[in-house]
């Protein structure tokens, strides 16, 4: 199953304008306020997009002299090009596409009739295709950043498991616990049990810790012992850091503390984030 507006829109809009074009003669919209973008995630759909190709079209705008403008799908095209893919699929539509994806998507957030995985989806589509903040979007939503957070998680479900969300057999809680297990096929045996055996959300919380506790015996480091709840303060401090230094950073639980590592260019680049830091002297 996919994410973001790759679920969401169809594959072949009724009317649609579907062609491919250039990898090069699209650009990037400079009104996306997303600007970081997590190099292993976007190396993972690389080699994705590597085996496979591009699957969900990008949509763009038409400029003029034959280049385009991205409304959403900036990491597919990314991506893309890090694949070396020439030429991707593209629908073209007007300028104001993107706020009526944006208006519809919301007003899907705020019906009470979705189940887990769409409202994840929606989520998706809007922090991670047209550049909406977690912020911005819980504010709009009625809910808090850690909530829109989790549910975009649960799409790092195997589908397996994001069926029976779907399905409404397990529940948005039984889907969260069950993100504790470290790799797929623990999660799909995980929520196999707890429907076969009618879990409750906290059997499932507490049979999830034990799976990763028999895993990581006789391994060294905290990592792979987190909890969800540990897991995602990780991801909203990394978030926090990366919004205030505008580099990439990545923390690591380690036993005694985190670790904390900001990824700067070159020299000069982390001349200017000491500065910045030991601020005005």
């Amino acid at each position: 199953m996919g994410r973001g507006l790759g679920a969401i829109l169809p594959d072949s809009p009724a009317g649609a304008d579907i062609r491919e074009l250039a990898v090069g003669a699209i650009e990037p919209n400079p009104n996306q306020p997303r600007r970081l973008f997590d190099e292993a995630a976007l190396q993972a759909l690389a080699d994705s997009i590597e085996a496979s190709g591009v699957v969900q079209p990008l949509l763009v705008r038409e400029l003029s002299n034959e280049r385009y403008e991205l409304i959403a799908g900036e990491r597919r095209w990314r991506a893309a090009q890090i694949a070396g893919v020439k030429r991707v699929p593209v629908v073209v539509r007007d300028s104001d596409e993107a706020d009526r994806l944006e208006v519809a998507l919301i007003e899907n957030m705020v019906r009470e009739d979705l189940n887990p995985v769409e409202e994840a989806r929606a989520c998706a589509a809007l922090v991670e295709d047209l550049g909406v903040t977690k912020e911005e979007l819980g504010r709009r939503v009625g809910r808090s950043r850690p909530q829109i957070s989790n549910l975009i998680r649960l799409l790092d479900l195997p589908d397996e498991v994001l069926g029976m969300l779907e399905s409404g057999q397990l529940s948005e809680g039984h889907g969260r616990a069950i993100l504790q297990v470290g790799d797929h096929d623990g999660r799909r045996s995980l929520a196999r049990k707890a429907l076969s055996k009618e879990w409750s959300v906290r059997k499932t919380e507490q049979e999830a810790r034990a799976a990763t506790a028999r895993k990581e015996s006789g391994s060294s480091g905290r990592e792979q012992g987190l909890s969800a709840e540990e897991k995602e303060a990780i991801a909203d401090l990394t978030e926090k850091f990366e919004v205030a230094f505008g580099l990439p950073v990545k923390i690591v639980s380690r036993t005694g503390g985190l670790a904390i590592e900001i990824q700067a260019e070159d020299f000069d680049q982390a001349a200017g984030l000491a500065d910045k830091l030991r601020g005005p002297q």
